[in-house]
């Protein structure tokens, strides 16, 4: 069975299973139509196949009369911050995120250099049916410009945001591991904490685009990072997914800081500045909301995905916001998740606090949190979660994005996939035990309904 998924974040797939050379024309050219004919940027994530799919987008884009910029191999995040900075009316980052090297994707953007809205995903999908009929004539094609200060552009000003002391880091010298598990983060990583006066340790920085292992930056894919943490007696380890837009950290005791924790530090870095709300998914710790009303502010939840997210930064002018996976959204340089952005203010909060990573993690909200799926078989997914909504109809509940039910103790949200028949359950508790004990007590109610 084809492995092609579409969806709000893109169209994702395996290569030569699903995601194949006449999928991708069709989905670029409809796109393509929606944009219509001006600028396009493009970039890829470093993945071995990244070439191939970017020559087919590329020669599909000048044929509908687009000027493609190409910056190469770079961070998602870097893609959306040059169609801003730039001007483009989209653009197109080539990567799977933090699936296996097989897979690809096309992340299509906005001319706003941010992922598109339900709405503007929903009106170039309509475009499918007519998208391989309208090419330009030989005299009206577009034309491609390797535009080589992509990178710089992000980097330079991710380093110049108000919030960065660069003296003040230099000042600590940290000692850093870096894995970017050998993805475009070793384009980017890698000076950026040169810069920051890092003495940086590199794992998995070779810039082959073959991952090492699996990609995504979880406790159980890390265990060799962590090690390499102790070895070198290092202040942290700075850890990205294949295009850079989550970051997860490594302890100075070679312990994972816990991503759900990224976000609840850079939530309590920006707030200790500027206070003002804070946006976060509904699968988010509820350590950023205890952190927030340390400051007295207030935290809006959204349903999961980064577009839904951003769309709730704009609506309630948010100061900060990102998703418990890792991912940072600072608005004060652009409406995207961004690794640079999470490891700058990472090291700009330990070299404020004066304190390692262990210490700023115990200082946090302790909570513990739980991921599971269940498969639904032939049952509906909507149909059990709105039997849950049922019964629990007199708790504090959210159903924007399945259901997430609040108590005082513990929280739980119940969602579908939009890929795979099944139900996640994410539960949070002050234990693990509790937690695991959570997940499977709900994991029977759903199985009885």
């Amino acid at each position: 069975m084809p492995t092609l998924m579409v969806s709000v974040s893109g169209i994702r797939g395996i290569i030569g299973d699903g995601l194949d050379p006449h999928t991708i024309v069709k989905y670029t050219s409809a796109y393509a139509d929606f944009c219509g004919e001006d600028k396009i940027v493009i970039g890829s994530d470093g993945r071995v196949t990244g070439g191939l799919v970017r020559n087919i987008v590329t020669g599909t884009l000048i044929s509908k009369g687009i000027e493609v910029i190409d910056i190469g191999v770079c961070p998602t995040p870097t893609v959306l911050y040059n169609v801003k900075k730039l001007g483009a009316v989209g653009g197109i980052s080539i990567s799977a995120s933090h699936n296996p090297n097989e897979w690809n994707a096309l992340k299509l953007l906005n001319s706003e250099g941010e992922f598109m809205t339900p709405d503007q995903n929903k009106q170039m999908l309509g475009m499918l049916d007519y998208a391989n009929i309208n090419y330009n004539s030989w005299d009206k094609i577009g034309k491609v410009e390797n535009y080589e200060d992509g990178l710089k552009n992000h980097l330079n000003d991710v380093l110049s945001m108000d919030i960065v002391d660069k003296e003040l880091i230099q000042s600590k010298k940290f000692k850093v591991v870096l894995d970017c598990v050998n993805a475009s983060g070793s384009w980017v990583m890698p000076e950026l904490l040169e810069e920051l006066g890092c003495d940086i340790i590199k794992l998995h920085c070779e810039k082959t685009g073959v991952f090492p292992r699996l990609p995504e930056p979880i406790p159980q894919n890390l265990t060799e990072t962590m090690q390499v943490v102790k070895d070198n007696n290092a202040d942290l380890a700075v850890v990205v997914d294949p295009d850079a837009d989550r970051l997860v950290l490594i302890t100075n005791e070679g312990e994972p800081f816990v991503e759900e924790n990224t976000i609840a530090l850079a939530v309590k870095h920006i707030l200790s500045k500027q206070k003002g709300s804070s946006v976060v998914n509904l699968s988010t710790t509820r350590a950023v909301d205890d952190v927030a009303k340390e400051f007295g502010c207030e935290v809006f939840r959204s349903p999961v995905g980064e577009a839904n997210v951003v769309k709730k930064m704009k609506e309630v002018d948010a100061v900060i916001g990102g998703e418990g996976s890792g991912g940072v959204i600072y608005p004060g340089l652009h409406y995207g998740r961004d690794a640079l952005v999470g490891a700058v203010i990472t090291l700009q909060h330990l070299a404020e606090q004066n304190k390692k990573l262990s210490e700023i993690k115990n200082e946090l909200p302790q909570y513990e949190i739980v991921k599971r799926k269940m498969e639904t078989g032939d049952r509906k997914p909507d149909e059990i979660i709105n039997k849950m909504v049922e019964k629990y109809y007199g708790e504090k509940i959210n159903t924007e994005d399945g259901l997430r039910i609040d108590f005082d103790d513990h929280w739980v949200h119940l969602r579908k996939s939009n890929t795979e028949p099944i139900i996640r359950c994410i539960v949070e508790s002050e234990s693990l035990e509790k937690s695991e004990e959570l997940a499977e007590k709900y994991f029977e109610e759903l199985r009885s309904i």
